[in-house]
């Protein structure tokens, strides 16, 4: 008999090709998780993850699950994992979940992380996982810009695939913009978001810090439901998932 197996992971996906297992692609993170798991269960093993993280994005709490013979102790599973996993995947934990629980369509609400370096050296140690600018950004002036983008809106402008089928409506909850020392951080919550929203809206509002647009424009976007109107997409490697809701 199979048992729902829950797990939560931490993954630096600066040299990955994003979550979703791609063909003949074997460097990413749903892949090298299946393989494991494949190798341990000796069966194929399908991971569902909460949502595809770009190529480049990391987790500091990504959430998936796989069904497994129930014979498998959750703390066997996550010691396994974790033993034949490389280095930049960790699992952090794994439980037994209900059999109705799905990572995917069971989320309510996901917390992503922006992070740039605005400091006056260069970022060392930290360059794989920041955007360094060479501007100071006009901190007030972005806050401006975030609050209209706050609450359900049609995020048509800051979506990149043209192609998209299914409602671009969203909900945002949240956009907090702090400064600590040489970090600038953009904190976004919400029910949920397009591809690349995240990084486009970072991408717009930092045109807005650097005064390349009007913190009112925002409306202007929301309306306009065309991605070209919008800011440039910030790069990958500033972005990462903190945390999913249920």
């Amino acid at each position: 008999m199979k048992k729902n197996y829950k797990f939560i992971l931490t993954y630096d996906g600066t040299k990955y090709y994003g979550w979703e297992h791609q063909p003949k692609i074997d460097e990413t993170i749903q892949g090298k998780i299946e393989n494991v798991l494949s190798k341990m269960s000796e069966e194929d093993i399908e991971v569902i993850g909460c949502g595809r993280t770009d190529a480049g994005v990391s987790a500091r709490g990504y959430v998936c699950n796989a069904r497994l013979d129930e014979s498998f102790d959750p703390t066997y599973v996550r010691d396994y994992l974790n033993r034949y996993l490389p280095d930049n995947i960790c699992v952090d934990s794994c439980i037994i979940a209900s059999d109705r629980f799905h990572s995917r369509y069971n989320a309510v609400g996901k917390t992503y992380r922006y992070t740039c370096y605005i400091g006056d050296t260069k970022p060392v140690f930290d360059r794989k996982y920041v955007y360094a600018l060479e501007f100071k950004p006009d901190i007030e002036a972005m806050k401006a810009a975030a609050a209209i983008l706050i609450g359900e809106h049609d995020f048509a402008s800051f979506c990149s695939n043209p192609k998209m089928k299914k409602s671009t409506v969203r909900r945002v909850d949240s956009i907090d913009i702090k400064v600590d020392g040489d970090y600038l951080t953009f904190t976004y919550h919400g029910s949920g978001f397009l591809q690349h929203m995240v990084r486009i809206m970072t991408g717009t509002l930092l045109e807005v810090g650097e005064g390349k647009r009007e913190a009112s424009s925002m409306r202007e976007l929301i309306e306009a439901k065309e991605r070209a109107k919008a800011g440039a997409c910030a790069p990958a490697q500033g972005l990462c998932l903190i945390k999913v809701d249920y």
